[in-house]
């Protein structure tokens, strides 16, 4: 087994890592960027060093930096959680690459393979898995794109060939959105996975989208550990997830869990893995592999009793799975909550800012996996999760009714949360039912309903000082190593916020956004950043005459794509941002002419 082992990651997957390594005797590193310097899984760590700013490109997915670190801090192996460097094939073979380094996941030639959705795609047919119709080549031309929905019949999906968690997917409903959409999935491609290459497929109108978790050791053995139903989803983004799923019959998930463990033996693949697939009509249909631990993993380790990230080391480490697939029994049912900095009556803008208040639930049936503590703040530069809920219960019923009771005593106070949206779905008809899609909320649940649900559950107090729940215990660093230092008589407030004026040490700005999927913030001739995030695209140029509603420029704030729209017209004076870009919250995205 393992010595020493760096989570190349941060937040609650990485102290559920280290939680794993803890437990078998390993000693942890991890890597921060510099908006994480007081984050949870910096301190629960042995060790942790520093790898760059806040900008995860120049931190998180700065592999030469990590590798650097793994060298310093003389670890024996690197797992990378979720996210970030998981899913990077490049990344994993320079590990593999590395004397006395282990990769903790499958293959770096299995992750190539399987990444690549068209590969992947080829790889489950010769399986005999299904698969939805659609290409195996990549597509670069709108008239190919043209072409396969005359083919296929609209609608159609083009999809990021790295893709994944609907990043890089945009769906095309008729010969007219094709051009935009192509554009769009090639630049979200290569914003979120550095991979601008897309493939179509035909567009399902309503699935249930439905995976099935697998682990594969080095010596050939192959199981699953049964399904787990991901189809609440808003904007392709799973928010809440459940094992088993309520929709399929002891048939149906004999025939899918069979063709999860086929398609993974095909592929040569080893390590934790996840087989997805779109359910309609009884009939399933193989979607994609996510080569690493899923966010959800945690519903299944519920019901099966099996630990998947200690199997992950050991796997990683040569052992054998000593389990067979007749072990594996599903006890119960658990559903899995995001709690999110988010607020669901705003379209789900993210809301970063402090958490003045943070007390979680506890008793029987319930686990949190989460990295924060009162007083901490929940910045813009990441994704938005405060914390996974994972509730337990005898059978559906019993385990939706415990989390009624779970999440009435979830208190978060200074950011909205997506509580209230979870509390609403307890009581809707639909979901209680498990007859809803991966289409129910997009298209069926009304906006009226989330904006009561936030009315009634949320929280009043947004924004606030974070700082006045704080210790006085600061981090230090020293060469780039991470040490902790105890204050006794107390710290001015410039050394706790990080700068005089007592901002937020981590860049978050309080408050709310305006607008979700669109942004529309026009002030004193000048379009400005409603939230922290970097700019995609400009849509603008000086000289051009704009109406309110149009789209100036594309921000990414908290791994979701916004359009920038304008609130009044004008004729544009300045553009003083580009691709690239970080911007604050207020910065000036485009000036217009007095």
């Amino acid at each position: 087994m393992f010595e020493k082992v760096l989570v190349a990651n941060r937040g609650e997957i990485a102290v559920r890592v280290m939680a794993a390594c803890e437990e078998l005797g390993i000693e942890t590193v991890a890597v921060y960027s510099d908006a994480d310097r007081n984050a949870g899984h910096v301190e629960y760590a042995d060790d942790a060093y520093n790898v760059g700013p806040a900008p995860a490109s120049e931190s998180y997915l700065d592999q030469t930096a990590i590798l650097d670190v793994a060298e310093r801090a003389g670890v024996d192996a690197i797992h990378p959680g979720y996210g970030f460097l998981a899913e990077n094939a490049e990344f994993a073979t320079r590990v593999e690459e590395t004397d006395g380094l282990t990769w903790v996941g499958p293959p770096s030639d299995a992750m190539e393979t399987l990444g690549e959705k068209t590969k992947a795609r080829t790889v489950m047919q010769d399986a005999g898995v299904p698969v939805v119709p659609g290409t195996t080549d990549l597509v670069d031309e709108p008239e190919e794109v043209r072409e396969l929905g005359a083919e296929y019949g609209y609608p159609i999906a083009i999809k990021a060939e790295g893709g994944g968690g609907g990043r890089g997917m945009k769906i095309v409903r008729s010969e007219a959105e094709v051009a935009e959409a192509l554009k769009s999935a090639k630049r979200e491609g290569e914003a979120y996975f550095g991979n601008d290459s897309v493939y179509v497929e035909k567009y399902l109108e309503a699935p249930k989208h439905v995976e099935v978790q697998v682990l594969a050791d080095e010596h050939g053995n192959v199981r699953h550990l049964g399904e787990r139903d991901c189809s609440l989803q808003r904007r392709h983004q799973k928010v809440i997830e459940e094992a088993p799923s309520p929709a399929l019959d002891a048939e149906l998930r004999t025939e899918i869990g069979a063709a999860a463990r086929r398609g993974v033996s095909e592929a040569g693949y080893t390590n934790a893995g996840t087989v997805e697939f779109l359910v309609e009509d009884e009939e399933f249909y193989f979607m994609e592999v996510n080569t690493r631990i899923q966010v959800e993993h945690t519903v299944t380790e519920v019901v099966t009793g099996i630990d998947i990230v200690r199997w992950q080391l050991r796997v990683a480490a040569g052992e054998r799975l000593d389990f067979t697939q007749d072990d594996v029994s599903i006890d119960g049912h658990a559903v899995e909550y995001r709690i999110n900095a988010e607020n669901p009556a705003e379209d789900f803008a993210p809301t970063p800012g402090p958490l003045t208040t943070y007390a979680p639930p506890s008793s029987i049936g319930v686990r949190l996996d989460h990295a924060v503590s009162q007083g901490d703040d929940i910045g813009g530069d990441y994704d938005s999760m405060i914390a996974k809920l994972i509730v337990a219960g005898e059978d559906r019923e019993h385990c939706l009714d415990r989390s009624r009771r779970a999440l009435d005593h979830f208190t978060v106070e200074g950011v909205h949360t997506t509580i209230p949206f979870h509390r609403l779905m307890l009581d809707d008809d639909t979901f209680r039912a498990g007859t809803h899609t991966t289409k129910y909320l997009d298209q069926e649940l009304a906006n009226e309903a989330l904006d009561e649900a936030v009315a009634r559950w949320g929280t009043d107090e947004v924004g606030g000082d974070a700082s006045a729940a704080s210790t006085d215990e600061i981090a230090v660093e020293v060469d780039g190593k991470r040490f902790d230092v105890v204050v006794t008589d107390g710290l001015p407030r410039v050394a706790r916020d990080g700068n005089a004026s007592g901002g937020s040490g981590s860049g978050a700005s309080g408050g709310s956004s305006s607008g979700g999927g669109t942004v529309d913030v026009t002030t004193s001739g000048a379009i400005t950043a409603e939230m922290q995030g970097t700019i995609l695209s400009t849509e603008v140029a000086p000289g051009d005459d704009i109406a309110a509603g149009d789209v100036v420029c594309v921000l990414e704030a908290m791994k979701m794509e916004n359009d920038v729209v304008a609130s009044t017209g004008g004729t544009v004076a300045s553009v003083p941002v580009a691709e690239g870009d970080s911007v604050d919250m207020g910065d000036t995205l485009v000036v217009l002419e007095e």
